[in-house]
């Protein structure tokens, strides 16, 4: 940014976490569309509802009306308008887990200022696919498709050990170790993925979410192919996904 310049930025973002900042300030995290994630201070939101309103809950998809300004790491917030909201819809204990999860994993994982185009669509349309009603599928898909994107994904059809052709057939991935082995090769702790869970995960990959959301999707169904997702996304972010505990 050239020296002494104020630079006014106007795009879509998605509000990821607030905090509270200073007296009645709030410290904003956004996942822009232009600019990657980066936090912003909203002066007065915790007085005034004027310039945001509803707009800094967790999952809301906003136009960001922000400042860049010299020599400071975080932008000032002006105002947002509301694109879409998740309050718009009901607001349950398991939809507010998935949504949180969106915004946790987001928050997490993506580097400040890397725009992440691929990332950024993929996280709306899960946002507001997260139903009441329906809310196993949207995560599940989210946690698969957040670690293809990252480049975290193991391949699931050859043991990481032996290279043995597990096509077909279950496999067993562990915690704390990359990629997936046979049953002989399996590490300390490890937990099986059933084959019907792969074929869903080769599925999911080439299908889009509105198509596979046609179908009944149960909190049973994959669940282990969920824990499987969420586990590799765990492990390459070190740490445990709170909101992931939540939907249980």
């Amino acid at each position: 940014m050239p020296e002494g310049r104020q630079i006014p930025h106007h795009g879509e973002a998605l509000v990821l976490r607030t905090w509270p900042f200073h007296e009645a300030d709030l410290l904003v995290s956004l996942f822009t569309r232009e600019q990657g994630k980066l936090k912003g201070v909203a002066r007065h939101a915790m007085k005034s509802r004027k310039r945001f309103g509803g707009a800094l809950e967790p999952g809301t998809y906003v136009r960001a009306h922000y400042t860049e300004r010299p020599k400071q790491d975080l932008v000032r917030l002006d105002s947002f308008e509301i694109l879409w909201s998740p309050l718009t819809a009901e607001i349950d204990y398991l939809r507010t887990a998935g949504l949180q999860l969106v915004a946790e994993v987001l928050e997490e994982a993506m580097p400040e200022g890397a725009p992440e185009d691929n990332v950024f669509r993929l996280a709306l349309t899960v946002l507001q696919a997260m139903q009441a009603a329906n809310v196993w599928l949207p995560a599940t898909y989210f946690c698969l498709w957040m670690n293809r994107l990252m480049g975290w994904m193991p391949e699931l059809g050859h043991c990481a050990a032996c290279g043995l052709d597990l096509r077909g057939e279950p496999v067993y991935w562990s915690p704390t170790a990359d990629g997936v082995t046979c049953r002989d090769d399996r590490r300390p702790n490890s937990r099986p993925l059933s084959a019907a869970s792969v074929a869903e995960s080769h599925r999911i990959t080439r299908t889009p979410l509105a198509q596979l959301a046609e179908e009944e999707w149960s909190r049973e169904r994959s669940a282990d192919l969920r824990g499987f997702a969420i586990g590799v996304l765990e492990r390459h972010l070190e740490r445990r996904l709170r909101s992931a505990a939540a939907l249980g």
